[in-house]
């Protein structure tokens, strides 16, 4: 886990490795010595429903269908620690933010509109080459020394493309834009993502540049 405050702002980042229980309970930490007036999560509303009424709000989890990629993904990252999913970082976020009557909120774009950029800027030669990718990853995922590394790794194999980079970028826009109006008029907001994004989110926050 790795926090980062922008300068200008009240805006503090605080990025996790997807799925490891370690970090989502670092995050809980985090979030406690920062006392934010509101939480921000890079999720999408859609999946912050989910979130909240299957894994938060529900008294049973329920069973979650993994992809082939996802599967891999979690066999790359047991080495470093216990995994979990969906992203336990995001259930702690938002049960931190409801236990204390924080307001919290998604700030990543709806699904249609992911999907719609999806398909705007990955042509078919760029998704025969990403699913094969994927594929790859599926039986060899990576093997570096942290778990910092290994996200890093896992997304600049499957975003090699320029395609793929303008579409990362599209989502990292919008949530440079909703973040930056969701901290207006605020003292401190915790903005909690997937620590692959951090370092792209936090220069363009700090810039003023979505997407630099």
């Amino acid at each position: 886990m790795i926090r980062a405050a922008v300068p200008g702002t009240p805006i503090v980042l605080v990025g996790a490795v997807r799925g490891l229980v370690a970090e989502a309970r670092r995050v809980s930490r985090e979030l406690y010595d920062l006392a934010p007036d509101a939480v921000g999560l890079a999720l999408s509303p859609e999946e912050f429903r989910g979130y909240r009424e299957y894994f938060v709000d529900a008294r049973a989890e329920p069973v979650v269908p993994l992809a082939s990629t996802e599967w891999s993904e979690i066999r790359g990252l047991v080495r470093f620690g216990e995994v979990r999913v969906p992203n336990p970082t995001m259930v702690e976020a938002i049960g931190w933010a409801v236990d204390r009557n924080v307001p919290v909120e998604p700030l990543d774009p709806r699904d249609d509109a992911t999907a719609e950029w999806f398909t705007e800027h990955i042509g078919y030669v760029e998704l025969v080459r990403r699913t094969l990718r994927e594929r790859g990853l599926a039986h060899h995922p990576p093997e570096p020394a942290s778990p910092d590394e290994f996200v890093a790794a896992w997304e600049d194999t499957i975003d090699v493309g320029a395609g793929s980079r303008r579409y990362r970028a599209a989502k990292d826009a919008h949530l440079v834009r909703a973040a930056t109006d969701f901290a207006r008029g605020r003292s401190r907001v915790a903005l909690v993502l997937d620590r692959e994004r951090l370092e792209r989110v936090h220069r363009a926050l700090a810039t003023g540049a979505p997407g630099a």
